[in-house]
């Protein structure tokens, strides 16, 4: 044990100091999405959702440091990484829609001004009843990290895909907030 740490002396203090920084860098990061979260009034569940994809990052950040550390051999590791990738990337180009969804889901959290509970109208010409308007609106039941719950005037929950959200416009008919609706028509000033 001894020899050990005497040769690998450099090594543990650069893999301490790795991970020193990670956590702090998962702190910093953990206290701004809870207070824009907080700001912003979101649903718990985004919130965690969130820091579970920074947890993911950080974790792969700290893997890839500790490698450069310990100078793992690449050509070894090419071998094996090279494997883990095509497999990977077989997945993700088959199922691309998922990351796009989950990369939609990270920007609708910071940057949606829409909240559950809202009242909205989603243009897109599938979703739009040619017999009924009023099958048109739907208030927004959840957000999830692939797609937003949505319920229609008659009952009818709609999920609808999170990249789909950030390409179709959406008009806000009206916010929800404390128990109370408050109309945001077009004659009247909004109020949120």
């Amino acid at each position: 044990m001894k020899n050990f740490i005497a040769n690998h002396h450099n090594e543990l203090i650069y893999s301490l100091v790795v991970f020193i920084v990670i956590l702090i860098l998962k702190f910093l990061f953990s206290t701004a999405v809870r207070k824009v979260s907080k700001i912003s009034d979101f649903n718990p569940v985004r919130t965690n959702l969130i820091l579970k994809f920074i947890n993911i990052g950080l974790t792969i950040i700290a893997v890839v440091a500790l490698t450069l550390v310990w100078s793992v051999n690449y050509k070894d590791l090419g071998v094996l990484l090279s494997s883990v990738f095509a497999v990977i990337g077989v997945a993700l180009f088959a199922q691309w829609s998922i990351l796009s969804n989950i990369t939609a889901g990270v920007i609708i959290f910071f940057s949606f001004p829409f909240k559950i509970g809202n009242t909205i109208r989603i243009l897109d010409k599938e979703l739009i009843d040619p017999n009924s308007t009023e099958l048109d609106s739907f208030v927004i039941e959840d957000i999830r990290a692939f797609h937003l719950h949505l319920r229609r005037n008659n009952g009818e929950i709609l999920t609808y895909p999170n990249n789909l959200v950030l390409q179709k416009g959406v008009i806000l008919i009206s916010t929800y907030r404390q128990g109370e609706f408050l109309n945001t028509d077009e004659d009247e000033e909004p109020t949120i």
